[in-house]
């Protein structure tokens, strides 16, 4: 109302022949437009208090980023670990790329990984990218609700699964029926029809047999409000697309996870450690302690998601063995490995170095875990 009849005044004084902007200067204002102006001022300055503190705190938050970058990342990676690494340089490159290629077909992007093979000359087999090719072809297929690939899949492969104690056959008849049974008691007959395929199933999966067979008799009124609701949960889905590549990657002989997100991962946890590592050896000046290219300093714990075989670390060398120094089984039933072996020999002689019993170094055994 007050804006109103400002507006009424200034509109009737530019209408006003006799009133000019010469000589309103240093008229007093009136009260009604004494009013405006103070408050206008007034919001015009709680404006800027508040821009200026909102800009402040934006100001305070992005001038930490930089400190925190500065005071988390170090320019000096490669200095943890050693130069020799670095040799055969178009050999790791090679490898590198390898891997790259090898996860963008496992993440289904097909097309990717063909442009940066035709970018840097590497040459893939075809057998190679076929696994890869028919995985993501199912996947897609079963991000669509399709079941019919996987299906066709695991019924061709029904033996190896089998020997792995997979479940997959089953799970992937299960969806299907349930889907079925999602159609209402129009489907019902289709659905009791479709039951025989549980028939190799039943001696493994009895009670899930029996609670899908049981929801048959609260179809008519609408399993979403009987206690067969769970059977319509979605998350069924993310569940058999799990199963899926486990079970495939299995049989294919591949990791569900590719080796670069591995070795990715475990950098992220190993490279703290290793600047700590760095930071002390320059500190102290020592020689000599990382002089193994393919061996680390000291062991650092990935974590149980990074266990993917047992190894063995001589109780007398401290030091893993490998196919150079492989672990020996004495005949005491204590095992060593071999460079410790011909370190304790004497006199052709060998004593276990847990118990006292001497034996023949000859008659040691090699073990494969």
């Amino acid at each position: 109302m007050i804006l109103a009849h400002c507006s009424l005044d200034l509109l009737g004084s530019s209408r006003c022949p006799s009133l000019s902007p010469l000589s309103l200067q240093g008229t007093p204002l009136s009260a009604t437009l004494s009013l405006v102006m103070s408050q206008c001022c007034r919001k015009i300055k709680d404006t800027v208090q508040k821009l200026a503190s909102d800009h402040k705190d934006i100001h305070s938050s992005v001038s930490r980023v930089g400190k925190a970058i500065d005071r988390n990342f170090d320019s000096e990676i490669c200095g943890v670990v050693s130069d020799a690494v670095w040799d055969a340089r178009e050999q790791q490159q090679q490898i590198l790329q390898m891997a790259i290629v090898e996860h963008l077909y496992q993440q289904g992007m097909l097309s990717v990984a063909e442009e940066l093979c035709q970018e840097s000359t590497l040459n893939v087999d075809l057998d190679f990218k076929q696994p890869f090719l028919e995985l993501n072809r199912i996947l897609e297929a079963l991000h669509e609700h399709d079941l019919g690939p996987a299906l066709e899949w695991a019924v061709s492969h029904r033996q190896r699964l089998l020997e792995l104690n997979s479940s997959l056959e089953f799970k992937l008849h299960r969806l299907h029926f349930i889907r079925l049974l999602a159609g209402g008691p129009e489907k019902q007959l289709e659905a009791l029809s479709y039951a025989r395929h549980f028939q190799p199933f039943a001696q493994l999966h009895q009670r899930e047999i029996q609670v899908m067979m049981g929801s048959l008799v609260y179809l008519r009124l609408g399993l979403e409000k009987s206690p067969y609701c769970h059977l319509l949960d979605n998350s069924h889905w993310a569940e058999i697309c799990e199963t899926f590549t486990r079970d495939a990657c299995s049989l294919l002989g591949l990791s569900v996870e590719s080796p670069l997100s591995v070795s990715f991962a475990s950098g992220c946890v190993a490279l703290p450690v290793l600047m700590n590592i760095k930071a002390v050896i320059e500190q102290r000046q020592c020689t000599g302690v990382w002089s193994h290219k393919d061996e680390l300093p000291i062991e650092i714990e990935l974590g149980m998601k990074c266990w993917y075989h047992s190894v063995f670390a001589c109780p007398i060398l401290r030091q893993q063995t490998s196919d150079s120094n492989p672990p020996i089984k004495l005949i005491c039933g204590h095992v060593i490995s071999r460079d410790a072996l011909n370190k304790l020999i004497n006199g052709g002689k060998l004593k276990c170095p847990y118990c006292p019993m001497e034996q023949n170094p000859a008659d040691g055994k090699r073990i494969i875990f």
